[in-house]
């Protein structure tokens, strides 16, 4: 059997998004889906909120320089920018019926290449976010 993770990013006030996909969902490839996302903003200083997955808290992984982590309180997806765009996402695929792996890979490519930065900024960009940070002044 053959399985794929997709794993993503998104910045819910300008509406950038960074997708990859890795053939597993743990550390090591992670790891790699970090550096990457790392070497494409190289100088910017990014602050990534996650959930407690195991593969976010592995002791050995290397975090790059130019990226910092806030974990999200335990159980509770509903304050995850990306949790809500993939709920998104998945009201597109609800109804389909793939023959095979392949397929789906596809849709789910047109799905997120057909995404534009205002789509992403209207799911992703909550009240919260936006008080949050004009209290931070950023």
């Amino acid at each position: 059997m053959i399985v794929c993770w997709l794993y993503g990013l998104v910045e819910p006030r300008s509406g950038k998004s960074f997708w990859r996909e890795f053939s597993h969902l743990d550390s090591i490839c992670f790891e790699k889906y970090l550096e990457l996302f790392s070497q494409e903003y190289p100088d910017d200083l990014h602050i990534i909120q996650l959930d407690n997955g195991r593969l976010h808290t592995a002791k050995a992984l290397e975090i790059p320089e130019n990226v910092v982590w806030i974990f999200q309180p335990p159980y509770s997806p509903q304050i995850n920018p990306i949790e809500r765009l993939w709920k998104e996402i998945k009201k597109k695929l609800k109804w389909e019926i793939f023959s095979d792996l392949n397929q789906l890979r596809d849709s789910l490519k047109d799905i997120l290449n057909d995404l534009t930065a205002q789509d992403i900024t209207c799911v992703t960009f909550w009240t919260f976010l936006q008080e949050a940070l004009f209290v931070a002044n950023i």
